[in-house]
């Protein structure tokens, strides 16, 4: 495995440099709860195309189908058609 290491002397291994990955939102929850008991709003929405981190989520088997649960939060941005 190949590291780099910084000036600093951080050593950053190949593994926490690679690319995120890529998938769509098939649902969406109601949002989370603000800590002043208000429903904040979701910026994305089922169909969306997302990157986000190699390890974010959980993955599950719903019907067959292999899905991630993740939070809002693991997304790094939203990709346009």
């Amino acid at each position: 495995m190949e590291e780099e290491k910084t000036k600093g002397g951080i050593i950053i291994p190949d593994t926490a440099k690679e690319k995120p990955q890529e998938g769509e939102i098939v649902a969406v929850g109601a949002g989370a709860i603000g800590d002043d008991n208000e429903r904040v709003a979701l910026d994305v929405k089922a169909g969306d195309r997302v990157l986000f981190g190699k390890w974010s989520g959980t993955e599950v088997t719903v019907d067959g189908e292999e899905l991630l649960i993740m939070k809002e939060s693991d997304i790094m941005g939203v990709l346009e058609g």
